[in-house]
């Protein structure tokens, strides 16, 4: 699983010209799943996630978690993270997970992010052709991989 996190002071995403879900002050997660992604990606991310400290104390240091700034997510899957653009200028997206694996891993790591951080998970609908918009505060956007764990 790819994740892209951004720290944001605003995001919300819309389906079909309407609201679906908003944030204030919190992590906009994009989520790319792979067809080789399982559940201990998604709680090695979930418990990472609800770790990071980066958001400013009271020094201006990245020192604080979600947790602590009372912070929300705004979760979204996007399959085009794990685009491969090697061969020509069309990326192929053959190493994305297939719904029927990736909407179970999906739901999963909702709930698991949601229990990892006492709080509901905001979403976006998979599948969906969505538009998402943000403030990045920072701007701070961290990239994680649960392939990469060293």
């Amino acid at each position: 699983m790819i994740t892209v996190i951004q720290r944001v002071s605003q995001a919300a995403v819309h389906i079909d010209a309407q609201l679906h879900a908003s944030i204030q002050t919190g992590f906009l997660i994009l989520l790319g799943i792979t067809h080789t992604d399982t559940i201990e990606d998604a709680q090695w991310l979930s418990k990472k996630i609800a770790g990071m400290r980066i958001f400013s104390d009271a020094e201006g240091k990245m020192n604080l978690s979600l947790q602590e700034v009372k912070g929300e997510v705004l979760l979204i899957s996007q399959f085009t993270l794990h685009a491969s653009t090697k061969k020509g200028n069309r990326p192929s997206f053959i190493e994305a997970a297939r719904p029927e694996q990736a909407i179970p891993l999906y739901e999963q790591m909702i709930d698991l992010l949601s229990k990892e951080l006492n709080q509901p998970i905001r979403t976006g609908k998979f599948g969906a052709d969505m538009k998402v918009s943000l403030i990045n505060d920072g701007p701070v956007t961290i990239l994680l991989d649960s392939k990469n764990k060293v």
